[in-house]
């Protein structure tokens, strides 16, 4: 169990408001990271996650080594942080990930600026047998405030850049990260458990 899932919290949520037709506006998850709340908005779900702000640091070897292209900043949190100079870097971005899988933390966010969003990211998990997350609801714990800090404002709309990518709103609260999603049902099954 991770100490903290976007994916599963919004499948969760999307299930409990839209197929099971829960009557309240939030609901509330118990997690090792603590409370999460889900609240069903018309923009989409909007999970409310603790605040990680990432704070500079020296990179690993391994991490240094894993991208050919030299990034302006070099920081960490629950992961770590790199951050380019814009987006087509992060696009172009090809890291080893045999380098990556070696590293100490969960996983490595790439981040840049973008001009049809306010930032564009990828994030890599390969020590946890996860190449490339499609969308990473946690790693924008960590990217909302950073580019706060670096822009002053309180709502971003992001663009995540894996192959199947997905568009997310975050906003800064006091020490949360809200964070707007969509989530669709693409397969329904049941399931026998014998006992």
């Amino acid at each position: 169990e991770v100490d903290l899932c976007g994916h599963a919290t919004l499948a969760s949520a999307y299930v409990l408001f839209h197929i099971l037709k829960h009557r309240e506006k939030t609901i509330v998850f118990q997690s090792r990271s603590g409370e999460l709340r889900v609240t069903n908005t018309p923009e989409g779900l909007t999970m409310d996650f603790p605040a990680q702000p990432p704070r500079p640091c020296l990179p690993p070897e391994n991490l240094r080594k894993a991208f050919s292209k030299s990034p302006l900043e070099w920081l960490k949190s629950e992961d770590y942080l790199v951050v380019f100079p814009d987006e087509q870097d992060v696009r172009d971005a090809n890291p080893t990930l045999s380098l990556l899988s070696t590293l100490e933390l969960r996983g490595v966010i790439i981040t840049a600026p973008s001009s049809q969003y306010d930032f564009v990211c990828r994030f890599f998990a390969p020590k946890y047998g996860i190449p490339e997350d499609p969308v990473t609801g946690s790693a924008f714990t960590q990217l909302a405030p950073y580019w706060a800090s670096r822009t002053g404002r309180k709502h971003f709309r992001a663009r995540q850049l894996s192959a199947r990518g997905g568009e997310v709103i975050c906003e800064i609260g006091q020490d949360r990260v809200f964070i707007t999603g969509q989530a669709v049902k693409y397969l329904e099954g049941t399931i026998f458990l014998n006992f």
